[in-house]
């Protein structure tokens, strides 16, 4: 028996982690997962009680150009427990030696570290602090270590986990012993994980429809995509409990995840960063809406081959292939990703999604990039429009009025006049002068000028 130890109950790793596991289980292998809530929320453990720890994960997609609507019953979950009313059955999973997997979702914020956290308390301490109370239990009880697979969306999310575990066994004088075990005994994988998943269907109309599909009425239902890729570091024996290929969900093991990394947040992130504030514009309300819009598909399109996919790795056709995937991906009418969603935080995501495409682009052909800058200007245009009602940052586009959501800094500065250019300038916010790149802020201010006139980039 593989016994896994899940940190977390959310919908994207009931409809990720936990359809990996089951189809595992369909394939003969003996594993179960036991869930831990992260958070005192028991609100989703009456759920899973009520329907005996089953429930379905609906993938939604398009296939020959149709629609396809796949069930998957799911089984694999052994017991949801709350450790925060029942601590005797989250250390007795510490001490069973059948557990060999933690993995956890516990948000990107989830993973830090408080020095005012104690020993002594549970409920308010970070989920590290938690890991680490669970995996000082099993080093008193002589176990051997185990693979750890957080899906938290940070860089080298394992490596960061393994830091914090570090600084709470120093900072709680926890024996020496203990540390070396962590070391030596657990191995922290980083991991990388891809699928869009919207969850419990919002909408009466898809409700009903899916309740239909299921036969009956399934509190815990959560719809996602069908492209599913877990990018897993190999460390220690991990092979020996989690199987590569097609399991529902791809599974990747490999010794360097950077590629996959880089592959993923410049060609699916940065598109869809590079396209949303035009699309906002434009009067698209959803990605699907931006697909099936000549012009924002065209720019999307023009912006991932002639900027984006020939400088993610030397291997231009493999890229290209995983850009098609998403280009199908970004046409799956049953997603419903709004664009005000991704459009969140967006001057960091432009930063860390865009820009090192954007360098790469100009190092290569000493120019900026055309499709990129009309991206960023797009984006300046509903920054430099921000008003301040009521303590929330809103712009009016043509069609409607959003709420846009970012660091406060970024708003305040817009909504009270700040310049594009000397934002451009700011290093504090870039890391660098974009100015300094020959043609990009006349390009920019050029198209701004343009929109105000009431004209298209695109």
């Amino acid at each position: 028996m593989i016994k896994i130890l899940q940190f977390g109950e959310g919908n994207f790793l009931r409809a990720f982690a936990d359809a990996y596991f089951q189809a595992l289980k369909n394939e003969g292998e003996e594993i179960e997962v036991n869930i831990v809530i992260p958070i005192n929320f028991p609100v989703m453990i009456d759920k899973f009680n009520a329907q005996d720890n089953k429930y379905s994960v609906i993938l939604r997609g398009a296939k020959d150009g149709r629609g396809v609507e796949d069930v998957y019953p799911i089984d694999v979950v052994k017991q949801v427990i709350n450790p925060f009313v029942d601590a005797d059955s989250y250390y007795a999973l510490a001490r069973d030696k059948e557990l060999k997997i933690i993995v956890s979702n516990t948000t990107e914020a989830g993973i830090c570290f408080s020095d005012k956290d104690s020993i002594n308390d549970f409920d308010g301490i970070t989920y590290p602090a938690k890991l680490t109370k669970f995996l000082y239990e099993r080093f008193k009880a002589g176990l051997s270590g185990l693979h750890l697979m957080p899906c938290e969306l940070i860089d080298n999310n394992a490596d960061a986990l393994s830091s914090c575990v570090e600084k709470y066994i120093d900072l709680w004088s926890l024996p020496e012993e203990f540390k070396s075990w962590n070391k030596t005994e657990n191995f922290y994988c980083n991991t990388l994980v891809d699928r869009i998943v919207s969850g419990y269907p919002r909408d009466d109309e898809t409700k009903k429809h899916l309740i239909s599909l299921l036969g009956e009425d399934d509190g815990l239902m959560t719809v996602g995509e069908p492209f599913g890729l877990w990018v897993v570091e190999k460390k220690g024996e991990i092979d020996k409990y989690i199987s590569e290929g097609v399991h529902n969900v791809e599974v990747v093991l490999t010794n360097d995840i950077s590629y996959y990394k880089k592959r993923k947040v410049r060609v699916l992130n940065g598109s869809h960063t590079n396209l949303v504030p035009a699309g906002l514009w434009h009067g698209a309300v959803t990605v699907y809406d931006c697909i099936n819009d000549a012009s924002l598909s065209r720019h999307l399109l023009d912006t991932l081959d002639g900027e984006i996919v020939p400088f993610v790795s030397d291997d231009i056709a493999s890229t290209k292939v995983f850009a098609d995937s998403v280009l199908d991906r970004f046409g799956n009418p049953y997603l419903n990703h709004q664009l005000t969603s991704i459009a969140l935080n967006s001057i960091s995501k432009w930063k860390a999604r865009l820009l090192p495409s954007f360098k790469d682009y100009y190092k290569t052909h000493g120019k900026i990039a055309p499709h990129m800058t009309v991206g960023f200007a797009y984006l300046m245009n509903l920054y430099k429009r921000l008003e301040k009602k009521d303590g929330k940052f809103y712009v009016q586009l043509p069609t409607r009025e959003i709420e846009i959501i970012d660091d406060l800094p970024y708003l305040e500065y817009f909504a009270n006049g700040g310049s594009v250019a000397d934002f451009m300038r700011d290093v504090a916010v870039w890391s660098e002068d974009l100015t300094a790149y020959k043609g990009f802020l006349s390009a920019v201010e050029s198209d701004l000028a343009a929109i105000d006139e009431g004209k298209s980039l695109l």
